[in-house]
């Protein structure tokens, strides 16, 4: 295997995991919003300003995004306690709750759609558990 070659297996893997993404399990965003969204998540109560200083985007793009996904009950918001000129922005609790429903859903169905034969389904989950457990670790990735 060359670079090339991990690039597209990686890129695969990633079209199998959006694969499994619906609206009942969870916010299915566009790119611009998942990038404001896994801000939120890593940093949760910011202001619409220090998301756009972390993200790079324009701060009318980031007002837009955190407004669809606050219609859509993706995120919510809400006064800053401190300085009620602010305003904060955190992941909602159904959002979070349907996310790890989603992340924490076993690979084999995906997996098996994609192969159609149990036995290369089998394999292919295998590999991937061992692949986890040889590059995955608390120091790379983080826990889970």
């Amino acid at each position: 295997m060359n670079i090339a070659r991990m690039r597209r297996l990686g890129r695969r893997l990633v079209e199998l995991a959006k694969a499994t993404e619906n609206e009942a399990d969870g916010p299915v965003l566009t790119p611009g919003e998942e990038a404001v969204f896994v801000d939120v998540l890593r940093h949760p109560d910011s202001a619409v300003r220090e998301i756009q200083a972390r993200t790079g985007f324009a701060q009318s793009h980031v007002s837009a995004s955190v407004a669809r996904m606050r219609e859509r009950g993706v995120l919510e918001t809400r006064p800053d306690p401190a300085d009620g000129r602010r305003t904060q922005v955190r992941v909602a609790d159904r959002t979070v709750h349907a996310l790890f429903r989603r992340a924490t859903s076993p690979v084999d169905e995906v997996v098996g759609a994609a192969l159609r034969d149990p036995a290369d389904t089998a394999r292919a989950v295998a590999l991937l558990a061992e692949l986890e457990s040889l590059l995955i670790t608390d120091e790379s990735h983080g826990a889970g």
